[in-house]
C-alpha cells in the first residue's frame, strides 16, 4: 500500500470520495469525520424517528469554514444539514439523502457582552444554560429556558424557535434575538436584523428564526439580555384532577395576572419525578401546578397571594410557597427532569408538542387520556399550561411487538384532536419530519406554496436540510432532486 493510500485510511484512489477530500482540505482531516460510528450517532436526533443517513460530518470553527463547506457541497450537488446538540424531538436534525452534516458544537464562544445595550454576541454552539451561568453574576440571564437547557445550543434554539417554562411571560426565542449572521446553502454570508431599534427592511431575522435549518446555517447570534428580577415567588398547588389545575391556569390569566411560568403535571408524571429527584412533590395529588411570579418584591407577594386564592377557588387541595431559593431550585429541577424520570417506567417515550387555546385545555386533555386508553398506551401529561402548550408523553418499550403501530396511531389522533380544538402543530419543538404530514391540515395549499417560495428565495436548489417541514408535493420537500450519493462511499 502506498504512502498516499495509508494517508487515505487504507482507501485506494478509485474509492475516495472527492467531496471528502475537498472538505478535509478546507478544514482539517481531524474535523471531517466519515467513520461509521460518527455517522450512526449523527444519523438521528433525540426524536423517535430513525432512518437518517449521514454523509461527511464537518466540525467548523469559523464562519469562513462554514462558507467553504457550503460551496464545496454545492459543487458536488450535495445537501447540507446543520446540527447542534441533537436534542430536537421532531426529527429536524436527521440527515436525509446522505448530506454533509455541519456540526456547530466547536463554534461555542461567547464573543462579546454589551451590558449597556443589553446584547451578547455568541456562536451557535454555546450551551443555553452556560450562557445564563455566564451572565448571572452580571445581573442578567438568557430568558428562553427549554427543559433541555443543560445541553441544547443557542443555534438549535434559533432553528426551532425554542421556548421553555418561562416563555409565558418572556416569550419564545424569536423576541430574544436581535440579529443573526447566517450562511446560505450557496455560501453567501448574510446579516439579518440589527442592533438598531428599528432595522431597515423586512424582518428576515424573524423569518429565519424557527426555519429549522431550511434557510441556511447560523454562525453568529446577537441575543438580548434579560435583567434578573429582584423578587421571585414559586408556588406548588395540588389538585384532585388535572381539569381543576387547567381551570386554575385559565382563571389566573383571566384575572390579569401574567406569571413567569405555569406548568402542570398529572399524577403519573408527578410520581415519576418525585421518585427520581425527591423534590417534595405530592405523589397522592391528581395533578400539580407549578406557578412562578417575578418582579418587584411587593408586587410578587400580591400576585402570589392572588394565585393562591384562585387555586383554592378551583379546588386546590394544598398550596405551598417555596421557602427559599434551594427549595425553588429543587422544584424546578423536578419539572425539568420530567422526561428523564420516565426511564424508571419504560425505556422509550414519544413526546408531542401541540398547542391549544387555554379554554380548551381541560377538554383536550380528556381526549388525550381517552385516545391513550383506546390504543392501550400509557400516557403522562406535562404541559406549559399558561400558553396551552401540551406535552403528552406516550411511554412504551420499543421491543414489544406491535407497540410502535399503537404509539403512532395514538400520536396521530392527538395531533388531529389538537387541530380540531383550534390548535397548532407545534409550540417549540418544530415540524421536522414528525409533523410534516400534517402541514396541509393546518395550512392551505396557497399558504404552503408561499412558504415554499420563501424557502427557495434563500435556497433556490433546496439543499439546506431537505425533506423537512414542507409536505410532499412541494419542490423543497423532495430530496430526490439532489445528485445521487457515490456508490460504495456513503451508501
Amino acid at each position: 500500500m502506498s504512502i498516499l493510500d495509508r494517508l487515505r485510511g487504507g482507501r485506494t484512489a478509485h474509492d475516495v470520495d472527492p467531496l471528502l477530500v475537498e472538505l478535509q482540505a478546507a478544514l482539517t482531516p481531524e474535523r471531517v469525520k466519515m467513520d461509521s460510528a460518527q455517522r450512526s450517532l449523527l444519523g438521528k436526533d433525540a426524536s423517535m424517528f430513525e432512518g437518517g443517513v449521514s454523509g461527511p460530518i464537518c466540525y467548523p470553527t469559523s464562519t469562513d469554514e462554514v462558507v467553504a463547506i457550503a460551496k464545496i457541497a454545492e459543487r458536488h450537488g450535495r445537501a447540507i444539514v446543520p446540527r447542534g446538540a441533537g436534542t430536537g424531538l421532531a426529527g429536524g436534525a436527521i440527515p436525509l439523502g446522505a448530506p454533509v452534516v455541519v456540526a456547530m458544537t466547536k463554534m461555542n464562544a461567547i464573543l462579546e457582552i454589551d451590558e449597556e445595550n443589553g446584547i451578547a454576541w455568541v456562536e451557535p454552539g454555546v450551551i443555553n444554560l452556560d450562557l445564563t451561568r455566564h451572565l448571572t453574576p452580571r445581573g442578567f440571564h438568557y430568558a428562553p429556558d427549554p427543559s433541555s437547557q443543560q445541553v441544547c445550543t443557542i443555534g438549535g434554539n434559533v432553528a426551532n424557535n425554542s421556548g421553555g417554562p418561562h416563555c409565558l411571560a418572556y416569550g419564545v426565542t424569536n423576541p430574544h434575538i436581535a440579529a443573526l449572521e447566517v450562511v446560505t446553502a450557496t455560501g453567501e454570508v448574510l446579516l439579518l436584523g440589527g442592533l438598531d431599534a428599528e432595522p431597515d427592511g423586512y424582518d428576515l431575522r424573524g423569518v429565519f428564526v424557527g426555519s429549522e435549518g431550511t434557510l441556511g446555517i447560523t454562525t453568529k447570534i446577537a441575543v438580548r439580555l434579560t435583567k434578573n428580577r429582584p423578587g421571585v415567588r414559586t408556588l406548588l398547588l395540588s389538585f384532585a384532577t388535572i381539569r381543576d389545575a387547567a381551570n386554575t391556569v385559565s382563571a389566573v390569566i383571566a384575572a390579569g395576572i401574567v406569571p413567569a411560568a405555569m406548568e402542570v403535571m398529572d399524577q403519573k408524571i408527578t410520581r415519576a419525578v418525585e421518585h427520581y429527584v425527591h423534590a417534595g412533590y405530592p405523589i397522592d395529588a391528581g395533578a400539580v401546578l407549578l406557578a412562578e411570579v417575578d418582579g418587584a418584591e411587593a408586587g410578587v407577594d400580591i400576585d402570589a397571594d392572588r394565585i393562591r386564592e384562585l387555586g383554592i377557588a378551583n379546588n386546590a387541595t394544598e398550596v405551598r410557597l417555596a421557602a427559599d431559593e434551594t427549595e425553588r431550585a429543587l422544584l424546578w429541577k423536578g419539572r425539568k427532569t420530567a422526561f428523564g424520570a420516565i426511564a424508571q417506567i419504560a425505556p422509550d417515550y414519544y413526546l408531542h408538542d401541540t398547542v391549544v387555546p387555554r379554554s380548551k385545555l381541560a377538554d383536550v386533555l380528556d381526549q388525550i387520556y381517552e385516545i391513550a386508553d383506546r390504543h392501550d398506551v400509557l400516557v403522562m401529561n406535562v404541559l406549559h399550561a399558561g400558553d396551552g402548550n401540551l406535552h403528552p408523553l406516550l411511554i412504551f418499550d420499543g421491543r414489544e411487538d406491535g407497540v410502535m403501530e399503537r404509539i403512532q396511531a395514538a400520536g396521530e389522533e392527538i395531533i388531529t384532536a389538537s387541530l380540531a380544538a383550534g390548535g397548532v402543530l407545534s409550540g417549540e419543538h418544530g415540524i421536522g419530519v414528525e409533523k410534516q404530514p400534517f402541514m396541509d391540515q393546518l395550512f392551505t395549499s396557497d399558504d404552503l406554496d408561499h412558504q415554499n417560495r420563501l424557502r427557495r428565495a434563500f435556497d433556490p436548489t433546496c439543499r439546506a436540510n431537505p425533506g423537512k417541514v414542507l409536505p410532499m408535493g412541494h419542490s423543497c420537500a423532495d430530496i430526490q432532486q439532489l445528485r445521487s450519493v457515490p456508490t460504495g462511499v456513503w451508501g
